[in-house]
């Protein structure tokens, strides 16, 4: 790694705001994924970190990216909306192969969950919505192998976001909690 990329990774790490997000960083870090899924791009500023980091261990080309937004339908008061166009544009410029899956999780995983195979890291955003979310996590175990990193982030009243790394025993009774619903 050259010395503008250490002070680069440094700066990412530590220093990068929103501060919620090193986690995100550090564990691209540690475990240096080749597939991502991320539900709810937000504005790709973070995807583009994201896909900058996991470039640094291995050839863009390898790298393999699927981000699950509403885009340009998204409700106002869950940010601005990201054209999918521009997310396409921003995050292909990586070199990544990037694939932006439209609709909201439950729709989308419903149509690609055994098409996107195993993710390496999965990044779960409060921009598609807290009932949206729930509704998507029977889908999750089947794109899981024993080493994929899921990381939640869920944002309080006062605004603040936090990331938390979700246990497969969690993520199993919220998928479980799902199906139970649907019998």
């Amino acid at each position: 790694m050259s010395s503008p990329s250490r002070l680069r990774l440094f700066y990412l790490l530590h220093l990068s705001k929103p501060a919620s997000n090193r986690l995100i960083y550090r564990e691209v870090r540690r475990i240096k994924p080749r597939s991502i899924v991320e539900i709810g791009i937000g504005t790709a500023e973070r995807a583009g970190r994201i896909l900058e980091l996991a470039c640094e261990f291995h050839e863009p080309r390898q790298i393999r990216y699927t981000s699950i937004d509403q885009f340009e339908d998204r409700a106002a008061t869950a940010g601005s909306a990201l054209p999918l166009r521009e997310a396409h544009r921003l995050l292909k410029a990586t070199g990544a192969r990037i694939q932006l899956v439209p609709g909201t999780p439950l729709e989308a995983l419903a149509r690609t969950a055994n098409a996107l195979g195993k993710a390496d890291l999965m990044v779960l955003s409060p921009w598609e919505g807290a009932q949206q979310l729930a509704a998507a996590w029977f889908y999750v175990p089947r794109m899981l192998h024993e080493h994929t990193v899921v990381l939640l982030e869920t944002v309080a009243a006062n605004g603040d976001a936090s990331i938390r790394a979700v246990e497969r025993a969690e993520i199993e009774a919220l998928a479980g909690a799902k199906r139970r619903k649907a019998a």
